[in-house]
């Protein structure tokens, strides 16, 4: 950790970085970068990028406390669940053929965090309804839910439109009500512990 912070400290001093971050860290490592930081008088990591979803909060346990606690922000990759929260995907029904879930290249973190289950589709398709009564798209429902927490700096997206781009930034203006946000942890409670 040690040798990490003093070539970041040394990048920094000679400009050829500003700032620096870390990804996927557990919360014990990123206290420890801020540590040995703070110990050689060398700039501390200033955010994470971890996975985080409605269907992935893994990190709500003890990196976000960390996090927020040491002043660094959360810039979540993945926060569309690759492409599973837009409700593309439905259970009981084939993928469709232009879609990452039926590309073995790019599907791995699908598979790997069992985002294609029925069960997980099924409770998509429950938040579908939210979406739905809200006046809102499915991606613009799982965005805002993510940029709720003040500690969530900026979500990285993945479009393959413009349409998307254009849907997906709506949701920074988006703010979800107690009772909403109670709805979607009923529905994805079963969930909760198990994809990370």
């Amino acid at each position: 950790m040690e040798e990490l912070v003093r070539t970041m400290d040394d990048l920094t001093r000679q400009g050829k970085i500003l700032y620096w971050g870390v990804s996927e860290w557990p919360a014990e490592k990123i206290a420890e970068a801020v540590d040995v930081a703070s110990r050689l008088n060398a700039p501390p990591p200033v955010s994470n990028q971890p996975f985080y979803n409605i269907l992935g909060r893994s990190i709500e346990e003890s990196v976000i406390p960390t996090c927020e606690k040491l002043g660094l922000g959360q810039v979540v990759f993945s926060p569309l669940a690759q492409g599973v929260l837009t409700g593309k995907y439905k259970p009981g029904h084939k993928h469709p053929a232009d879609s990452r879930a039926n590309d073995p290249r790019q599907n791995a973190f699908m598979v790997g965090r069992d985002l294609m289950s029925d069960a997980t589709l099924e409770k998509v398709q429950q938040l579908a309804l939210i979406a739905n009564q809200l006046g809102i798209s499915n991606a613009q429902l799982a965005l805002a839910w993510c940029l709720r927490l003040g500690n969530i700096s900026s979500c990285i997206i993945g479009a393959t439109k413009t349409s998307q781009i254009d849907d997906n930034v709506k949701a920074s203006g988006i703010k979800l009500s107690q009772d909403v946000l109670k709805r979607i942890d009923d529905i994805v409670s079963a969930n909760y512990a198990g994809i990370s």
